[in-house]
């Protein structure tokens, strides 16, 4: 067995692995890089990537779906993206780098060594970077029918009669209303809310679209036995059956920790993930997990964020935190919804009095109205002037989101945002009302201000 040694060893190839690889390789570091699936992990292969593709695929979809054709020139645009953006995951760039890449999956065999292939690779930091799969729940029944997961639904070709999605969160909803609309029946199926993780006001703005273009959406509903067999889907739920074409079990993740043999390394893990401090350093100093390896926030976005408070860590011996306050996420519905810190209810709970709560209506907002795109709002949490949390239901929530995690980040006040001057007319203006909101009171319905105002207009010449 061939004997390698590095400074990094990282574990997976996904968006936060490859982001370390990357900064490491490019400052200086050796480093090895194992992966034994696709390069770009979930987010390029399975996840982000193609379901994004999916849905702009969809909103381009003449009414009613179009014919069959339609759905397949969706599913070959869905593979179209992913080469595009491959090259950038690739093995042959990160190579290029300087980072040396294996191909297989790795397991620990000590606190210092893990094995891969015909190697035995020591290094002074490991990286456990994993990743996340769909988690298929206990159904009973459900091992004995085809389903789909977000693994194999981007390879139909096919389009489903009537698509049957067990899970009413972002994936399940942002896959119902793109197949909603290149022609597919659809029911969801979720046991608690839909979008429950989410201000239930805002939440409740997306499921209402969804329901009026024609997705059934059943809530509070379990899932007792699936049976049948393809094309012929039936499950049954308290009361009845929903007989479908296909299955999508969009139901949450699990996390990607069963090859890594971590108690050889004296790494503390659970169903949630790897056991981490808050500079995501393991039981094991010698080894940091990264994004959803490390449990929490399961998002693309938070990988990267966790890459680079580790490379400051293991390539400079700088103490770095990482923070959670700061982190957005938006589901791709349409309209879409974004959130970032606390949500209202949240905000009431730790703040209490000290809260207000403002709300900026986009149906207020020009552009909004030019665009036909008057369906929702954005509301602020603030805290003495400061932001604690933002939910935003509307169109590119996502985009208006950024301005917020700006803000938020840097722990700036509402102040920051009344200052900007937005461009007219464009969505970004609704964010600048939601902070004239929150000091239209202070300055129009003070007698303060309005005494003050009048002397100093005696006064004026």
């Amino acid at each position: 067995m061939e004997r390698i040694t590095c400074d990094l060893c990282v574990i997976g190839a996904g968006s936060g692995g490859l982001s370390v690889a990357a900064g490491a390789a490019q400052m200086g570091a050796d480093v090895v890089l194992l992966e034994g699936a696709e390069m770009g992990g979930d987010c390029l292969n399975t996840g982000c990537v193609p379901s994004k593709a999916l849905l702009a695929a969809a909103k381009r979809a003449p009414a009613g779906g179009g014919g069959p054709e339609v759905y397949m020139a969706a599913q070959d645009h869905v593979a179209a993206t992913i080469a595009a953006i491959a090259p950038h995951d690739g093995q042959e760039r990160f190579e290029g780098l300087g980072v040396r890449v294996i191909r297989a999956y790795g397991r620990f065999v000590s606190a210092q060594e893990v094995t891969v292939g015909g190697y035995r690779i020591a290094a002074r930091r490991f990286v456990i970077a994993t990743g996340s799969a769909p988690l298929v729940p206990p159904i009973p029944g459900l091992d004995q029918v085809p389903y789909l997961t977000n693994e194999s639904l981007f390879d139909l070709r096919d389009r489903p009669a009537h698509l049957i999605v067990i899970g009413g969160g972002p994936i399940g909803l942002e896959m119902a209303q793109a197949h909603w609309r290149l022609g597919c029946r659809v029911t969801v199926i979720e046991a608690a809310t839909a979008l429950g993780r989410d201000d239930p006001e805002l939440a409740a703005i997306v499921v209402d679209k969804l329901r009026g273009e024609g997705i059934d959406i059943l809530e509070r509903t379990a899932v007792e036995h699936v049976s049948g067999q393809d094309g012929e889907i039936t499950v049954q739920i308290p009361g009845g059956t929903i007989s479908g074409s296909h299955l999508l079990v969009a139901a949450g993740r699990k996390i990607n920790l069963e090859r890594l043999d971590l108690d050889r390394a004296g790494i503390a893990h659970d169903r949630s993930g790897v056991s981490v401090d808050a500079r995501l350093r393991t039981s094991n100093r010698r080894v940091f997990a990264i994004g959803d390896a490390a449990g929490g926030l399961q998002f693309t976005h938070v990988a990267g964020y966790h890459a680079g408070i580790v490379v400051r860590q293991a390539l400079f011996g700088l103490p770095a935190k990482a923070r959670t306050d700061h982190i957005p996420w938006v589901t791709y519905t349409d309209p879409e919804l974004a959130q970032i810190g606390l949500t209202e209810a949240q905000a009431r709970t730790r703040y209490g009095a000290r809260l207000e709560v403002v709300r900026a209506a986009m149906a207020g907002n020009d552009r909004a109205v030019t665009d036909g795109k008057t369906a929702g709002l954005i509301k602020v949490m603030v805290v003495r002037g400061r932001p604690v949390g933002v939910s935003i239901a509307g169109a590119q929530a996502g985009e208006l989101i950024a301005l917020w995690a700006l803000v938020m980040a840097n722990k700036l006040k509402m102040t920051a945002i009344a200052n900007m001057v937005a461009p007219y007319p464009t969505l970004g203006e609704a964010s600048k009302r939601a902070a004239g909101n929150y000091f239209s009171p202070r300055l129009f319905e003070n007698p303060t201000v309005k005494r003050v105002v009048r002397a100093v207009q005696r006064i004026l010449p």
